[in-house]
């Protein structure tokens, strides 16, 4: 769909009579990010997947501005809206986590119940997110260099040898999940990184004092890293809940998809908590 600066890849799987889910995918992923968790929601949820920009099929069609988190905020409400979608559940993974909690926090209305995997309300101080985007440009610029398709599979094994991704290289579809991210144009990601980096979005700890959604928050037991991150979120909001996911890292969907699907089935049909 072409949309004003964006021409928005997405689909629709599931049931169309039962309750719409709208997914967004992490850093390198794509719309079938979730592709094998859809297959079990299918029967009890309506899932509407999107390709970000700067990610799979979506092509953006003016300046860097567009890949800013506030404009492709407003930008997936603009597509929402075209596909008369008014309200709807909402769960994003990593940096589509903090896309999805950017979204729950300026459009509470439209977002009733959240989860979050592996996500973050950005960084707290001018001087982490100064340090950040120092870093997220070195790697923007390995991301250049890496146009070949073995540059490129390289970057990717570095990539997921950080602490946060646990044991991940052992799991038995690791190279299935490496092809998938291989489907995206390394140019395109180090815009996504410049432009929607931690270091670079607006800070949204303030922001999310003042939240009233009920936020599911999930983080793998090997990620150490967001178990701290999440903690700290649920100690600012009444209306989050830490569940901390076994047998997985950063990538819950991928390395333990039961938890995942029974955490979000349980979540968006019953409130799994009381606020204090």
């Amino acid at each position: 769909m072409i949309l004003k600066n964006y021409q928005f890849h997405y689909s629709f799987n599931g049931n169309p009579g039962k309750p719409l889910i709208l997914f967004l995918h992490g850093f390198m992923g794509n719309s079938h990010e979730f592709d094998e968790a859809i297959l079990l929601l299918s029967d009890e949820f309506y899932c509407l997947t999107v390709d970000l920009p700067g990610h799979g099929e979506t092509k953006v069609l003016s300046g860097d501005e567009c890949y800013t988190m506030p404009n492709t905020a407003h930008a997936i409400i603009n597509l929402l809206d075209n596909l008369n979608i008014t309200k709807c559940f909402l769960v994003g993974y990593s940096m589509g986590g903090r896309l999805a909690l950017y979204l729950t926090l300026h459009f509470p209305h439209r977002f009733p119940k959240v989860v979050l995997e592996s996500a973050s309300p950005g960084l707290l101080t001018e001087a982490e997110r100064v340090e950040r985007v120092k870093r997220d440009e070195q790697i923007a610029r390995k991301l250049e260099r890496s146009i070949d398709r073995n540059d490129f599979a390289t970057f990717l094994a570095n990539w997921y040898s950080q602490t946060i991704f646990g044991t991940i290289k052992n799991h038995p579809q690791f190279q299935s999940l490496i092809e998938v991210r291989l489907q995206n144009n390394s140019i395109e990601l180090a815009k996504s990184l410049r432009f929607m980096g931690t270091g670079c979005q607006p800070s949204l700890w303030e922001k999310l004092k003042e939240n009233m959604n009920l936020l599911l928050l999930l983080a793998g037991e090997y990620d150490e890293k967001f178990i701290e991150i999440n903690t700290e979120m649920t100690k600012i909001c009444e209306f989050c809940q830490l569940k901390i996911v076994s047998h997985s890292g950063h990538n819950i969907h991928f390395e333990n998809v039961k938890i995942f699907i029974e955490s979000i089935k349980e979540f968006f049909v019953v409130a799994l908590f009381k606020t204090k």
